[in-house]
């Protein structure tokens, strides 16, 4: 049997690489019935998700573990994976007002490969392996694959594992390779796909729900929400800025005028912001309860109310 014989053989094994027949008349459906099946198929991946919630919750434990000792998390993959990991690892620093590069995403063949397919850069294993062995035991990877058996990420998972970073991986296959000797193994079997092997579809929908959890849970863990206040958001355009005021005064009950002076005293923070009308501290007192509290702002509003009573 020879290579590519091989992988067809291993191919037939995977659910994502299935031909469904009860999709084979697809194309003769009418548009409606079209949008129903696809939206029904969008359940099955939220399902799939939802029944990994304990190697998920595994997973969220060992990256807020970790970040709180300085590491970094990095997602890696290749296509729809691949882009999926930096989409989320995209949109942490403005949502969350962390370093870019806290939290990143990294995808075979490079940003060319963001918008276009790269041959066979998810077969190249040294590759993987380059990047896995940027990480050590503070830092977080995890690699996505919807089949679970992609060379760069295995490769990469390796590399990380050897060099004590903890891993977790995240397939839509049960008993995938890359779950093999990982830290967390999260498996969403979402089934054979609509379109049959697009995993862009289920696997992608998948995916995306998963790493939404890791990384918001992760960020909310850390300091970053306040009830479900996004309250180390960046206001980097009128929207934003608006929000941010709304966000002091849902979280106060202050005033529009109160919310926009605290949010000037406290040079656009947010969470600074809320500190200095909760409390009623000057700038520097409620930043410094803020960085002894860890930037977790509950408990700044604490130890500062607790300040004041003893005071």
């Amino acid at each position: 049997m020879d290579d590519r014989e091989e992988l067809r053989s291993t191919l037939e094994t995977l659910a994502t690489e299935r031909v469904d027949p009860a999709f084979a008349e697809l194309d003769m459906l009418g548009t409606l019935d079209q949008v129903t099946l696809m939206a029904e198929q969008g359940v099955v991946a939220a399902k799939a998700v939802a029944e990994e919630r304990e190697s998920i919750a595994r997973a969220v434990d060992g990256i807020v573990e970790r970040l709180g000792r300085g590491g970094r998390l990095v997602y890696i993959g290749a296509g729809t994976a691949g882009r999926m990991g930096v989409l989320d690892a995209s949109e942490i620093p403005p949502t969350y007002g962390t370093d870019p590069s806290l939290v990143t995403g990294v995808i075979a063949g490079g940003e060319h490969a963001l918008r276009n397919a790269v041959e066979n850069a998810e077969d190249d294993a040294d590759a993987g392996a380059e990047v896995g062995a940027t990480l050590g035991p503070d830092d977080v990877i995890v690699g996505v694959s919807a089949s679970g058996r992609t060379p760069y990420v295995a490769a990469a998972l390796r590399a990380a594992r050897e060099r004590g970073a903890f891993t977790v991986s995240l397939a839509c296959n049960r008993g995938a390779e890359i779950s093999q000797g990982v830290d967390v193994a999260i498996e969403v079997v979402v089934g054979p796909e609509v379109v049959a092997g697009s995993t862009r579809l289920k696997a992608g929908t998948a995916q995306k729900l998963v790493l939404n959890t890791l990384s918001t849970l992760a960020m909310v863990q850390s300091g970053k929400v306040y009830g479900n206040l996004m309250v180390d958001v960046q206001s980097t355009n009128e929207k934003l800025r608006a929000r941010a005021e709304r966000t002091v005064m849902h979280a106060t009950g202050c005033t529009p005028e109160a919310a926009a002076a605290a949010l000037d005293e406290a040079a656009g923070s947010v969470k600074l912001a809320i500190a200095i009308v909760e409390t009623g501290a000057d700038a520097d007192t409620a930043r410094a309860a803020l960085e002894e509290a860890g930037g977790h702002l509950r408990a700044a509003l604490a130890a500062t109310r607790s300040a004041g009573r003893d005071g």
